[in-house]
């Protein structure tokens, strides 16, 4: 885990395809976004399909990213976008179900 001062940058995608920030490419964001949101939906005891699963760990990563930048938090690299998938997946299945009540 690598602190850093505010403001913290949040995930860029370059023209390569590649996200800058945490240094991973579209093919291992996918499948690390599959994994993360695999390990919340057990997590949080929901009931989704694969393609929600990697969608809930793409976009959980770049909010827990935002988020945790506020707190001039970053996280990088394979490892850093796994945890910030896992911590923003669980945060969108809380938040939709805040939403449904």
């Amino acid at each position: 885990m690598v602190f850093r001062t505010f403001p913290a940058e949040p995930f860029r995608f370059s023209k390569g395809g590649n996200m800058e920030n945490p240094g991973v490419g579209w093919v291992a964001a996918i499948v690390i976004g599959g994994i993360a949101g695999w390990l919340a939906e057990m997590f949080m005891k929901s009931n989704m399909g694969v393609l929600m699963n990697v969608i809930l760990g793409i976009v959980g990563a770049i909010v827990a990213n935002l988020l945790l930048g506020l707190l001039g938090v970053s996280l990088t690299g394979w490892l850093g976008y796994l945890v910030a998938g896992f911590i923003g997946a669980c945060i969108l299945i809380a938040a939709a179900r805040m939403i449904r009540r």
